[in-house]
């Protein structure tokens, strides 16, 4: 996963998902998702969307986004509402791959500072404090 966040950011230039997303052609839209989404991906028509909850923090908001970019990414094809109906396939390993993603990519290039908390590190790059559990010291 780390290899493949690297290419990304090599052949674009930059790790803001919102530019990653528009150069592969994923269009992002802003909607008012209810108390319990934050985000969802989708394709429709071989056109790809990333739909991020409108009343999010902009913090959150970056960090959705390349949430979202992390399905594309890793989970090309698979329908995880498709797989929650009709199989055993337990959906929270592809949100758990998604997360680690999305925080990968946010704190490319950002090493944590010597004695730093995970805390401390996690709002200097922009990470929602709820996922610093997926920061890898």
């Amino acid at each position: 996963m780390d290899e493949m966040i690297r290419k990304l950011i090599r052949k674009y230039k930059t790790s803001c998902p919102f530019e990653l997303s528009r150069s592969l052609g994923i269009h992002i839209r802003y909607l008012d998702l209810g108390k319990s989404t934050k985000g969802l991906y989708y394709r429709k028509l071989r056109r790809r969307f990333i739909v991020i909850h409108s009343e999010l923090s902009p913090e959150w908001q970056r960090f959705v986004c390349a949430h979202e970019l992390g399905h594309d990414r890793l989970h090309k094809g698979i329908n995880r509402f498709f797989l929650e109906e009709h199989s055993y396939f337990a959906p929270g390993k592809l949100e758990r791959q998604a997360n680690r993603f999305a925080v990968g990519l946010l704190s490319s290039g950002t090493a944590m500072l010597q004695d730093e908390t995970v805390e401390t590190y996690c709002k200097r790059v922009g990470i929602p404090p709820e996922m610093h559990i997926y920061i890898q010291p």
